[in-house]
C-alpha cells in the first residue's frame, strides 16, 4: 500500500533519508527502481529513486532467498515556491521502505481535514499497483484524484483472501465510500473452493456492515485475466520465460477441476454477481461493478497483460477513467 505523508510548509527544500529493500531475481530482469513522487497542492511536481538499502534475492527455480543489507539514502527535492503550500509525498509502491529522516528547510504543519470524502478501498496487487509506473499512478490514485476524493487504498499484493482481519479493520475506520476488489488472489493460490467462497463473501459483507450500515458499498469481480477465466489456479511461474530472462505466470490447475469446486475468474464473477443481487433487495446501498468493465476482451487485444497477470501503466490510466466515469458520474453508486 503506497503511504502518503501530507504537510503545509513555506520550504524550498525537501529532503528524505530512506532504506529501501529492493527484490531481485535470479536470471530475470531487474525490476524498476521504487519511484518517490513529489505532489504539490495536489499536481505531481516531481520524482525520483534512490539506489542502495536493502536487497532481497529470489531464485524462483528452486524458491530460495537471500539476504543482503544495504545503507540509507538521502533523496532531495528542492526548487519549490516559498508560499504556504500542500506538500505530499509519495513512498515507492514497489518495494518496502524504511523511513530514517525528514528534512526541511523551513517549518512543517501536518494537513488539516479538508473535508474530501473518504473512499476506502481493498484489493488485490492490481489494487496494490504492480507494474503501474508511480504510486500516484496505480488506477485507484488516479480515480481518486479524478473526484476530489481522499484515498485509503487499502490493496495488498498477493494476499486479498477475504480475511477477516481486513474486515474488521475496515468496518472500524472512518469511511465514505467503500470497495472491494475481489478474486483474484483466490484463484491464485487456489485457497478456496465455491463451497467455502460463498459465506466467506457473506461474512466480509457482513463485518463491514457492523460498521458501515449505510455507506456506499461496491463489489469489483476480477477484471480480465486470460489465463485463469476458465482454468483455476494455483497461478505458477513460467519457466519458459523465466529461461529467457522474463518473468511471467501461468495456470497450473485444469478445467476439469471446475467440476469439484475449484474457482476461475468466471466462476467467480458469476457468484459475486448472484451474491450481491441477492443481498441488494434488503441493502440499497450495495453495488456491483463485472472488472471486465475496467479491463476487458477489447483491452486485452489492444493491451496484452506484460506479465499474463497485471496491467501495464498506460492500462491503470484507462482504468482509473472508466472506474471514475461509471462510479463518480451524477448517477453513480459513489455520486
Amino acid at each position: 500500500m503506497p503511504e502518503q505523508a501530507d504537510q503545509t510548509s513555506t520550504a524550498l527544500a525537501v529532503e528524505l533519508e530512506t532504506l529501501p529493500t529492493k527484490r531481485e531475481y535470479v536470471g530475470a530482469l531487474p525490476r524498476p527502481a521504487g519511484v518517490y513522487d513529489l505532489v504539490v497542492d495536489g499536481k505531481l511536481t516531481a520524482q525520483a529513486t534512490v539506489d542502495g538499502g536493502d536487497v532481497i534475492t529470489i531464485d524462483l527455480m528452486t524458491g530460495s532467498t537471500e539476504s543482503r543489507r544495504g545503507e540509507s539514502r538521502t533523496l532531495r527535492f528542492d526548487g519549490l515556491s516559498d508560499v504556504p503550500k500542500t506538500v505530499e509525498l509519495w513512498l515507492p509502491h514497489n518495494e518496502t521502505t524504511e523511513l530514517v529522516a525528514l528534512r526541511t528547510d523551513a517549518p512543517i504543519e501536518p494537513v488539516s481535514a479538508d473535508g474530501r470524502r473518504v473512499w476506502v478501498h481493498h484489493g488485490s496487487s492490481i489494487s496494490h499497483g504492480s507494474d503501474a509506473g508511480s504510486p500516484t499512478a496505480i488506477w485507484p490514485a488516479l480515480a481518486a484524484a479524478h473526484a476530489g476524493v481522499e484515498l485509503v487504498n487499502l490493496a495488498f499484493a498477493g494476499s486479498s483472501f477475504l480475511q477477516p482481519f481486513v474486515a474488521r479493520t475496515i468496518r472500524d475506520m472512518p469511511a465514505d465510500l467503500i470497495s472491494l476488489k475481489l478474486g483474484i488472489n483466490i484463484v491464485n493460490t487456489d485457497s478456496l473452493r465455491l463451497r467455502s467462497f460463498t459465506p466467506a463473501v457473506h461474512g466480509f459483507l457482513d463485518t463491514i456492515r457492523d460498521g458501515h450500515p449505510d455507506t456506499p458499498l461496491l463489489v469489483i469481480s476480477p477484471i480480465l485475466c486470460p489465463i485463469h477465466e476458465y482454468t483455476p489456479g494455483p497461478t505458477g511461474w513460467d519457466l519458459s520465460a523465466l529461461a529467457e530472462g522474463h518473468l511471467r505466470f501461468t495456470a497450473t490447475g485444469t478445467r476439469e477441476e471446475v467440476a469439484t469446486g475449484k474457482l476461475t475468474l468466471s466462476v467467480i464473477r458469476t457468484e459475486l454477481s448472484r451474491i450481491i443481487t441477492q443481498r441488494a433487495t434488503a441493502d440499497p446501498n450495495l453495488h456491483y461493478l463485472d472488472g471486465r468493465t475496467l479491463y476487458g476482451e477489447p483491452d486485452n487485444t489492444a493491451r496484452p497483460l506484460p506479465d499474463d497477470l497485471h496491467p501495464d501503466g498506460e492500462t491503470h490510466r484507462a482504468m482509473a477513467t472508466r472506474f471514475a466515469k461509471h462510479l463518480f458520474s451524477a448517477k453513480g453508486p459513489f455520486a
